[in-house]
């Protein structure tokens, strides 16, 4: 994974490791409290949930991820990360021609 990512060190590995965790965690309190807030619940149908889930829960995520990255001095790797995976989603939804 260093070598892939372009780090130098074990512990720079271990620094980006354990941002992609607490963004992990944080994103799932986000998802907690949004979601009560906004009243989705067990008894929600699924497709508002997972409506709620791309208009929530996917962009914090990104911004944790970015400000978590940020903080813990690693941004320029947490930059170019989002850049590249945002790349592939897009390229999903549009042709290659």
């Amino acid at each position: 994974m260093k070598k892939r990512w372009g780090v130098d060190t074990f512990g720079g590995l271990l620094l980006i490791l354990f941002i992609f965790s607490i963004t992990g965690f944080s994103t799932l309190y986000v998802r907690k409290l949004a979601f009560d807030w906004i009243g989705i619940g067990p008894a929600t149908p699924l497709w508002l949930e997972i409506i709620a889930w791309a208009l929530i829960v996917f962009p914090a995520y990104q911004l944790l991820f970015l400000l978590f990255g940020f903080v813990l001095g690693q941004f320029e790797f947490v930059w170019n990360f989002e850049k590249k995976s945002l790349n592939r989603i897009k390229n999903l939804f549009t042709s290659n021609k």
